[in-house]
C-alpha cells in the first residue's frame, strides 16, 4: 500500500474527545491551503467528531482508514 504524502503528524492516540479535535485544528492551523494532515486516533467518537468538524470548516476528509482500534485520518487544509 503507497503511504500518503502528508504534511504534519498528529498522534491524537490514548485521547478521548473533544482532544483530537483540539490537535487537529492546531495543527491544519498551521498548514498551508492544499497542505495535508494526517492523524491517529484510538477514540471510536472521534469517527462522527472528525466528519462533523471537515463539514464545519473549509477542509476535506480525503480518506479515512480504521486498523486495530487505530483511527487515522486524512484531512487536506481548505483555502
Amino acid at each position: 500500500m503507497k503511504k500518503m504524502n502528508t504534511d504534519v503528524f498528529v498522534d491524537a492516540k490514548g485521547l478521548s474527545c473533544p482532544m483530537p479535535i483540539v490537535k487537529a485544528k492546531k495543527a491544519i492551523d498551521a498548514l498551508q491551503p492544499g497542505q495535508i494532515m494526517e492523524l491517529e486516533a484510538t477514540d471510536k467518537g472521534s469517527v462522527n467528531d472528525f466528519q462533523s468538524w471537515v463539514k464545519q470548516t473549509k477542509h476535506e476528509m480525503i480518506k479515512m482508514e480504521e486498523d486495530n482500534g487505530v483511527y487515522r485520518f486524512f484531512v487536506k487544509k481548505g483555502q
